[in-house]
């Protein structure tokens, strides 16, 4: 008996559907290359990023210690500044006083 054309088609769905499952595995393998080399395109952009934050640390650490110097800078014109008011003050106070009392 002659097989049908029905008969046929099912005969070669295997091979078919094995092409297919070649077909899909070499497109995900595509896929998967180039999300690997997507992943070493961010790897690379990541330690140029990390690279230039530590430069920018640096900098900061830097910039903290000026501040410090500056900081204890200031502190000790506070205390030479703040005795100056302090004088300034009580000198304006007894000359007060002493106008009051005539002397």
């Amino acid at each position: 008996m002659e097989a049908s054309s029905t008969d046929k088609r099912i005969d070669d769905l295997s091979g078919r559907v094995g092409r297919f499952e070649d077909r899909f595995e070499r497109f995900e393998d595509k896929v998967d290359a180039r999300f690997d080399r997507v992943d070493q395109r961010f790897e690379r952009f990541e330690d140029k990023m990390d690279a230039r934050f530590d430069k920018l640390d640096a900098r900061f650490d830097k910039l903290d210690a000026r501040f410090d110097k500056l900081d204890a800078r200031f502190d000790s014109w506070g205390k030479i500044v703040g005795g100056g008011v302090v004088t300034a003050v009580g000198a304006i106070l007894v000359g007060v006083v002493l106008k009051l009392f005539g002397v």
